[in-house]
């Protein structure tokens, strides 16, 4: 089959008429998201389209791309072209890669996410945490990010193992009732105990293509509180608390103040950061430290912790060290 007048490549493959069995994993989930998800590589219009033309049905019978599914419900997916499954990662992979399990229940897995991975494979990246996880538990029905961290930044991650529990956190998440804090170091002096910066956020993508944030009057609203946690002569530890969830957000709101994070390679002090890498700083100074959440099916309110990973705690350690030999 072809979309419009586009032939199916090498790395794509059409079905013939499928029917699924919806499990209580999927239950909850829009009709609409759960397509785009079963027919990766197909364009958003596509899946409209025939979500109005009635070729998919559930339970024999024409429903609206706001269909919530049911246990139990049947979907007929007409013949659609799709992306093949990319390879999954080695073993090798697999087997390096041993997550930190902060939390795990029946509804939720959290990780503590080391620094320098990907949370889903994608731009040239073969593998990320979502299809490491999947090769390690190749018996879980479901495994979904509930959110993302940026590749360099590191700490916790919540993966949904329910669709219940995923959109119920994902829920939380836009109305404000998660408290998300991170830990970051930036250049420079910070010397209010508490700011709270509410500058808008403008997405863009550069020449290259490449993803990037400014500070810009017509972006959307966005707002950081930042404590401070330490302060030394030329640097300073930060608490920075999210109310909103911005691309980048902590990284732009911090350098809008002059104030750019540590090992930054997009908003950072570039030439600063060749200085730190040899001084032992390899990475980017983030760290997800705190979640706090009411949990998706029990209600309990969950606090979870990340430590600052041995890196980040090391060169805190040298720093401190080196303010005390100079400055006393």
């Amino acid at each position: 089959m072809t979309l419009g007048k586009t032939p199916i490549s090498s790395t794509q493959t059409a079905h013939s008429v499928r029917r699924v069995l919806i499990g209580e994993e999927d239950a909850g989930q829009r009709i609409d998201n759960f397509l785009l998800r079963e027919c990766k590589g197909v364009p958003k219009s596509h899946i409209y389209r025939v979500l109005r033309s009635g070729e998919v049905r559930v339970n024999s019978g024409r429903i609206s791309q706001t269909y919530r599914l049911q246990t139990g419900d049947e979907v007929r997916i007409p013949p659609i072209r799709v992306a093949e499954k990319a390879p999954a990662p080695e073993q090798g992979a697999v087997q390096r890669h041993a997550f930190k399990v902060v939390f795990e229940d029946e509804a939720l897995l959290v990780i503590d996410k080391p620094a320098g991975l990907a949370v889903h494979g994608g731009s040239g990246l073969s593998f990320g945490v979502i299809e490491l996880l999947r090769s390690q538990r190749p018996e879980a029905k479901f495994l979904e990010l509930a959110h993302r961290l940026d590749r360099e930044t590191s700490g916790l991650l919540i993966i949904g193992k329910k669709r219940s529990a995923l959109t119920a956190v994902q829920d939380a998440m836009r109305q404000g009732n998660m408290e998300k804090r991170y830990l970051a170091m930036a250049n420079g002096r910070w010397m209010n105990p508490l700011q709270h910066i509410k500058t808008a956020l403008y997405k863009y993508l550069t020449e290259d293509g490449e993803r990037r944030v400014m500070v810009r009057e017509d972006g959307k609203a966005s707002h950081s509180i930042v404590r401070l946690v330490q302060r030394w002569e030329r640097y300073s530890l930060v608490e920075v608390e999210l109310k909103t969830g911005r691309t980048h957000q902590i990284r732009v709101h911090m350098q809008s103040q002059g104030f750019p994070l540590l090992g930054d390679d997009k908003y950072g002090d570039f030439a600063l950061n060749k200085t730190l890498a040899r001084e032992g700083l390899p990475r980017m100074f983030l760290h997800a430290a705190l979640l706090r959440l009411q949990h998706p099916l029990t209600g309990e309110m969950l606090e979870l912790r990340a430590p600052l990973p041995p890196e980040l705690a090391s060169f805190v350690s040298a720093v401190d060290a080196v303010q005390k030999r100079d400055f006393g």
